[in-house]
C-alpha cells in the first residue's frame, strides 16, 4: 500500500546532523543536504572560521554561508513524508480518485493517467485505450528492463571502444617509440661513419706529413754532411795559403784538385703542396634528396598488376605483384604493356618498382587517349617499337634498353619521340614513380641512390584517369611491384 513510507525515500530525507526529517533542507556546495538550523547554529558540527566559511558535516568540504539555498522541492517531498508518517490514512486516500472516490485501478494510454472505472466512462476518456494498472505497470517495467538491457549493451560497446582506443594509443606509442629508436640508430650510424671517415682522412694526412718530414730530415742530414765537407776543404785551402812556396808546390794531397771540382749536390725536391686535398661530400644535397623521397613516399598507393587483357607472353605471380615475360615461338610480341589495377583521377600517388635483374624495361604513367593495340607479328623485321611512347599519346615513361641505355621519351614534331639520356649516378635497381594529378607532374626517383631525382614531366594533361604503366619487354627477368613502405 502507498501508506507505507519507502525506506530509501525516508533515508534520503534524514539530516546527517540531527538524524531527523529535514527542516528547511539546505543544499551545500558539495551536494550534501542538511537542516538549515543545524548548519547555521550547531557549532559542534559546523565550525566557522574568520572568513565566514564552514565544513560539510559529511565529507568535510568547505562552503560559504553566503551560497546556502533552501531546496524547496525537497522540502515539499519531506513535508509529504511527514504527513504520511503522522496520518497513514493519507497514503490510502491517495489511491482513490479525487473526483469519484473510487480506487485508481486503470491506466489511460492516451492521457498517461491513472484513472478509476468511472473516469473511464466519462467524456474525457471515452474512446481511449485503457488497461489495468498492474498490466500497465508490468509493461512499463518490461520496457524499462529492455531499455536498460539495450543501454547496458551500448555501455559495453562504449567500454569496448574505449579499450580499443586505449589499445590503439598503446600501439601508436610503441610504433612511434620504435620509429624514434630507428631514426636515432640511423643517425648514430651516420655519425659513426662520419667519425670513421674523419679518422681515416686524418690518418692519411698524418702518414703524408710523416713521409714529407722524413724526406726533409733526410735532405737536411745530407746538406749537413756536404756543409761539413766544404768547411773542411775551405779550412785546408786557408791553411795552404800560409805554407812555404816549396811545400805548396810539392803538395800531393789532392785537396786543391778536389776543391776545384767539388760542387754542391742539391737534395731531392719535396712537394710544397699536399698530394690529396680533402673535400667533404655534399651531405646537404643528399639529405635534401632523401627528404624529397620521404615526402613523396607518404603518398604510397597500394595496388597490383591488372590481370585483365593480359598478353599471352606475360605471366603474373600468385599475388599479382610480379610480372615475367616468356617467349612464345615463333611469335614475337612487341607490346608487353600491362597496367596497374588502380587508376587515379585526383590527388598524389607514389609507387616503386624493382627492376634490379632486368636489362630492358619501360615504366611510368599512361592515360587512355586511343584504343590499345597489341602488335603481334611473325618475323624479325619490326620498325621502332617505342614510337608510341610520347606524352601526346598519353605516355609519360622512362626506360632501359640493352642493359645500359636509359631513355626518357618526350614529345617531338615527327612520328618518333624525342629520346633524352638522363644522368644516372648508379644503376637503377629500384625506381620510384610520383604522380600529382592536380599539378600535372610525373617524377621518377632512383631509390637505389638515396632517392635522387631522375626526371620530371611537367604540365602533363590528364584528360582521363591515369594508370600506372609497365612494360617488361622480352627480358625474362621479373619486374616486381614493391609492397607499401618496403
Amino acid at each position: 500500500m502507498a501508506s507505507t513510507v519507502p525506506m530509501n525515500a525516508e533515508k534520503g530525507a534524514i539530516c546527517p546532523v540531527c538524524h531527523e526529517l529535514l527542516k528547511e533542507p539546505t543544499s551545500l556546495g558539495c551536494g550534501h543536504i542538511a537542516c538549515k538550523a543545524c548548519i547555521t547554529t550547531n557549532k559542534k558540527n559546523a565550525v566557522i572560521n574568520p572568513r565566514g566559511r564552514s565544513s560539510c558535516p559529511v565529507c568535510g568540504t568547505r562552503f560559504s554561508f553566503e551560497n546556502l539555498q533552501v531546496n524547496q522541492h525537497l522540502a515539499n517531498v519531506v513535508e509529504r513524508l511527514r504527513e504520511v508518517k503522522v496520518n497513514p490514512d493519507i497514503g490510502e486516500k491517495r489511491d482513490l480518485c479525487i473526483h469519484h472516490g473510487e480506487k485508481l485501478l486503470l491506466f489511460c494510454k492516451e492521457d498517461r493517467k491513472i484513472i478509476c472505472w468511472v473516469c473511464e466512462r466519462s467524456q474525457e476518456h471515452r474512446g481511449h485505450h485503457t488497461f489495468l494498472r498492474e498490466e500497465a505497470v508490468k509493461e512499463c517495467q518490461e520496457n524499462i528492463q529492455k531499455a536498460l538491457e539495450r543501454l547496458r549493451k551500448e555501455q559495453e560497446k562504449a567500454k569496448k571502444l574505449e579499450a580499443d582506443i586505449e589499445e590503439d594509443r598503446i600501439s601508436w606509442k610503441c610504433q612511434i617509440q620504435t620509429e624514434r629508436q630507428r631514426i636515432q640508430t640511423g643517425f648514430d650510424q651516420l655519425r659513426r661513419i662520419l667519425d670513421e671517415e674523419e679518422q681515416r682522412e686524418l690518418k692519411r694526412l698524418g702518414e703524408e706529413e710523416q713521409l714529407i718530414l722524413d724526406s726533409l730530415a733526410e735532405a737536411e742530414a745530407e746538406l749537413a754532411q756536404q756543409s761539413q765537407l766544404v768547411q773542411e776543404l775551405i779550412s785546408g785551402l786557408e791553411l795552404r795559403c800560409q805554407w812555404p812556396v816549396t811545400e805548396l808546390l810539392q803538395d800531393m794531397s789532392g785537396t786543391l784538385k778536389w776543391s776545384q771540382i767539388w760542387t754542391l749536390k742539391k737534395p731531392k725536391a719535396v712537394s710544397r703542396k699536399v698530394k690529396k686535398v680533402f673535400q667533404a661530400p655534399d651531405l646537404s644535397d643528399m639529405l635534401r634528396q632523401f627528404r624529397e623521397l620521404t615526402a613523396v613516399r607518404g603518398y604510397w598507393a597500394d595496388f597490383t598488376f591488372n590481370p585483365e587483357n593480359l598478353n599471352l607472353n606475360l605471366i603474373l605471380s600468385e599475388d599479382h605483384r610480379q610480372v615475367t615475360s616468356v617467349p612464345i615461338w615463333p611469335f614475337k610480341c612487341y607490346n608487353n604493356g600491362i597496367l596497374g589495377s588502380k587508376c587515379f583521377s585526383s590527388g598524389k600517388h607514389y609507387w616503386e618498382v624493382d627492376v634490379s635483374k632486368k636489362n630492358a624495361w619501360t615504366l611510368g604513367v599512361y592515360v587512355r587517349k586511343r584504343t590499345l593495340k597489341f602488335d603481334v607479328r611473325r618475323g624479325k623485321n619490326q620498325p621502332n617499337v617505342c614510337h608510341r611512347y610520347k606524352p601526346q599519346n598519353g605516355y609519360w615513361v622512362i626506360g632501359l634498353q640493352d642493359g645500359s641505355k636509359y631513355s626518357i621519351f618526350e614529345d617531338s614534331s615527327n612520328c618518333d619521340p624525342t629520346i633524352l639520356t638522363p644522368f644516372v649516378a648508379a644503376p637503377l635497381h629500384r625506381v620510384g614513380v610520383f604522380l600529382d594529378c592536380e599539378e600535372g607532374i610525373v617524377s621518377f626517383f632512383n631509390v637505389t641512390n638515396h632517392g635522387s631525382l631522375i626526371y620530371t614531366f611537367f604540365k602533363c594533361c590528364f584528360s582521363h584517369p591515369a594508370y600506372p604503366y609497365f612494360n617488361p619487354w622480352d627480358c625474362p627477368a621479373p619486374m616486381t611491384l614493391c609492397p607499401v613502405n618496403s
